[in-house]
């Protein structure tokens, strides 16, 4: 029941994310804009996860959830009231940048306190189970709001959409408000310490932990290198099968079936019993895959080897998210959650913006081979030291 109510706000905010950049992109057909918008959506969940971490430390995680949720649909809720009374031209930009803001501000203070929360609920032996299940349902999440904030835009103005989304945040906080989850009590402070003095501890214990220093360096870099071949590959298609909008969708349901597929063998499964090697599989896989995605010209063999890569997805993601909730104690949890936060909003826009219009000059599949090279080095890297691999076991 908690998995599904986050699910469920999760689909509000996604289908209001992909609503208002597309919205932007037709009022303006202004890149600048877009890329306004889509820093506003990124940059405040980066800033506020460390202090997000430390609060998630230090207060009742569930009214934390309750609170975020809230603040989101109470600002939806007020932009979709202002559309409805002024409108939705170019004069609404700004109104449209600074909620964007405040929503991943929100979202920002969310996430880490719902990682932490996870291993309140879940007995130790089934996290990685559930942490399958949860990215399953993320990835049908990201894959179904597209489309419904497609047709309900074909339909409907934009307001429509925000309406939507605070019924799902409404349902979301009414599901978390009902359920019982047991309450994490953090260790009595033995004295007075501000929360930025609490959230550099959570920098020191990051650091100076060596398999946490390795696993965040490993896992930062493998989403930088993936950028090309996760994010580019819409370029990849139109430059080298032809602007065919039935490939873009066969792209885009074969890693969503491949990624769910992976998700729900791990929910059932659990992967390895040692975490590090379902790490090892999943980006040993993505990184070859990747090389063969970049030498393929044949259609059809591309969108085979994009299910493989869509599958192989959640084994890192699991494999991270569990060693995290196994290995570090609960006092700690909502701040190492938060600068894993920090990583992926962090890594993913730099490689954007070193990529992106890096695939103006260089091929995309050049590009693709260049960075599948190291991931399979840092696949290696995880099962050659020994060390890593037993404090991970």
């Amino acid at each position: 029941m908690f998995l599904f109510g986050q699910g469920v706000s999760l689909f509000g905010s996604q289908i209001v994310q992909m609503a208002v950049i597309w919205h932007v992109a037709m009022q303006t057909s202004s890149g600048m804009w877009v890329t306004i918008l889509t820093l506003s959506s990124f940059l405040p969940h980066m800033l506020i996860s460390p202090i997000a971490g430390v609060w998630a430390d230090r207060y009742n995680r569930k009214t934390i959830m309750i609170v975020a949720d809230g603040g989101i649909a109470a600002t939806t809720l007020l932009l979709a009231l202002f559309l409805m009374s002024k409108g939705s031209g170019t004069d609404i930009l700004p109104h449209l940048v600074v909620v964007s803001a405040i929503r991943s501000l929100f979202g920002g203070i969310h996430l880490p306190a719902m990682n932490a929360s996870i291993p309140q609920i879940v007995p130790e032996e089934k996290l990685a189970r559930i942490n399958g299940y949860n990215s399953t349902i993320q990835s049908i999440v990201q894959f179904v709001s597209p489309i419904a904030a497609g047709a309900i835009m074909a339909v409907g103005p934009i307001h429509i959409i925000l309406l939507i989304d605070v019924a799902t945040a409404v349902i979301g906080v009414g599901i978390l408000a009902l359920l019982k989850i047991p309450k994490y009590e953090p260790a009595p402070r033995t004295q007075k310490t501000s929360a930025l003095a609490e959230m550099r501890a959570g920098f020191r214990f990051t650091w100076n932990n060596r398999f946490l220093r390795k696993l965040f360096a490993t896992y930062g870099l493998y989403i930088f290198l993936s950028v090309p071949s996760g994010f580019l590959t819409v370029l990849m298609i139109e430059r080298t099968f032809g602007d065919n909008i039935m490939m873009l969708t066969i792209n885009e349901a074969v890693w969503f079936a491949g990624s769910v597929m992976g998700g729900l063998l791990l929910g059932a499964t659990g992967g390895f019993k040692d975490r590090v090697k379902t790490m090892f599989v999943g980006m040993s896989v993505y990184g070859i895959v990747s090389l063969a995605i970049g030498i393929t010209g044949v259609f059809w063999l591309f969108a085979s080897l994009m299910f493989i890569l869509g599958f192989s997805i959640p084994f890192i993601q699991t494999a991270v998210f569990t060693l995290v909730q196994e290995k570090i104690e609960p006092s700690m949890m909502g701040r190492v959650f938060s600068l894993l936060g920090v990583m992926f909003s962090g890594f993913m826009p730099l490689g954007m913006v070193i990529f992106g219009p890096l695939s103006d000059y260089i091929r995309i599949q050049t590009i693709v081979i260049v960075c599948a090279m190291p991931i399979i080095l840092l696949a290696a890297n995880l099962i050659l030291s020994r060390k890593f691999y037993r404090d991970g076991m």
